[in-house]
């Protein structure tokens, strides 16, 4: 009978982790960033399912044009936003950014559409198992304009 000691054991469990070979570990491809780009929205419908005005069960769909305007004044990429009300003005929301190299994918809760932050929640390609947030911060109200800016930290 082999006796390993508790050290063995840590030092056992310390390199599957490391080599990612216990269950399902993996690591986010994405390393601590930033992007700052700007939205313009381009389709918005709103969706009544219950009495006339806002009320819960309500959806918003909203589509965005996605620039760097240091890099061209041609779109980037676009986003695709649903919203559903839940009590008030809270909605509860989730988005896809489509960027050149991937794509963002984002939830939360936002109550008012000025200033909000959403979590990310994963990605694809270059974005593959994202996380942190997404911070938007209204620019201009007609035609709707946002900034924002990912802080991705894996």
């Amino acid at each position: 009978m082999v006796r390993i000691g508790v050290t063995g054991i840590v030092l056992i469990a310390a390199l599957a982790l490391a080599s990612g070979s216990f269950g399902h570990i993996s690591a986010a491809a994405t390393g601590p960033a930033q992007i700052g780009i700007s939205a313009e929205q381009t389709n918005f419908v709103r969706l009544n399912v219950g009495k006339s005005g806002r009320s819960p069960g309500d959806t918003e769909v909203l589509r965005q044009a996605l620039f760097n305007k240091r890099l061209s004044t041609k779109a980037i990429g676009h986003s695709s936003v649903m919203c559903t009300y839940a009590i008030g003005r809270e909605r509860l929301c989730r988005g896809t950014y489509f960027l050149p190299k991937g794509t963002i994918v984002v939830a939360g809760s936002i109550t008012f559409r000025q200033v909000y932050e959403l979590a990310v929640i994963g990605g694809t390609g270059l974005y593959d198992n994202a996380r942190g947030t997404l911070t938007a911060t209204r620019i201009k109200k007609s035609p709707p304009r946002e900034f924002l800016l990912f802080r991705l930290v894996g």
